[in-house]
């Protein structure tokens, strides 16, 4: 693997994401999901709701990098907070 750039950082998202995915997937098992519409223009279930919220993030952080010369962890707090708004309301 030393071939990959693997930094600490790198490391804890992708586990994050997997613990994410795994908790999301016996979420399901235990409570089947129905479509909701909440304020997006779409009704959606919870995977689709974790899925635009990564998405989401994703640009959020790519915004964050070109436009604010500030540091990115107060784009990352943004970034749980629109994720959280969406898994939520969305």
């Amino acid at each position: 693997m030393s071939w990959m750039a693997w930094t600490t950082p790198t490391m804890i998202f992708f586990i994050g994401i997997g613990v994410s995915l795994l908790l999301l997937t016996l979420a399901e098992l235990k409570w089947p999901t129905v479509l909701a519409k909440g304020f997006l223009p779409l009704a959606t279930t919870r995977g689709d709701r974790f899925f635009i919220s990564l998405l989401s993030a994703a640009f959020i952080h790519l915004f964050w990098l070109a436009l604010v010369p500030v540091d990115v962890l107060l784009g990352s707090a943004i970034a749980l907070v629109w994720a959280s708004l969406v898994m939520t309301k969305g």
